[in-house]
């Protein structure tokens, strides 16, 4: 019985960590898409790349949709690990943290609707975008070296 009970326990400790490491490489997975989606609109922003309404659309609609369960990818437990460049400061003020992720996508809803048709739009929508994405890094992540 006390064998059992102890190989119980092991294996709560195993998957807790398993969930943990698969927490850290879902948002490390998660932030890749969105920077990947960053780079095609700054690229189109900065003329490295021409306008294209739908590549647009596409790289708002996958930053959106990102933010969908993205907190819950911040567990208690995963602050470090897997090489991950999140700052404590996720933990220690949560709800600043949420509140950040939560008005990145309401920017990023509304970059949606408004579907930019034109570089102007696309630039208008891409302001507030962009501002959360350097305001959450500079708070939230660790700088990177």
């Amino acid at each position: 019985m006390r064998k059992l009970f102890f190989g119980l326990i092991a294996a709560g400790v195993m998957v807790a960590g398993s969930a943990h490491a698969d927490a850290i490489a879902d948002r490390k997975a998660t932030m890749k898409g969105v920077g990947g989606a960053m780079g095609t609109l700054v690229r189109m922003v900065r003329g490295q790349a021409d306008f294209d309404a739908q590549a647009a659309l596409a790289a708002f609609t996958t930053m959106n949709n990102a933010t969908t369960g993205f907190v819950d990818l911040f567990p208690e437990g995963t602050e470090t690990g897997g090489k991950t460049t999140v700052s404590a400061k996720v933990w220690e003020d949560r709800a600043g943290f949420e509140a950040a992720v939560n008005k990145f996508a309401g920017d990023t809803a509304a970059a949606v609707a408004a579907a930019p048709a034109d570089l102007d739009a696309l630039k208008a929508a891409f302001g507030p975008v962009a501002g959360n994405c350097n305001a959450c890094h500079e708070v939230y992540r660790i700088p990177q070296q």
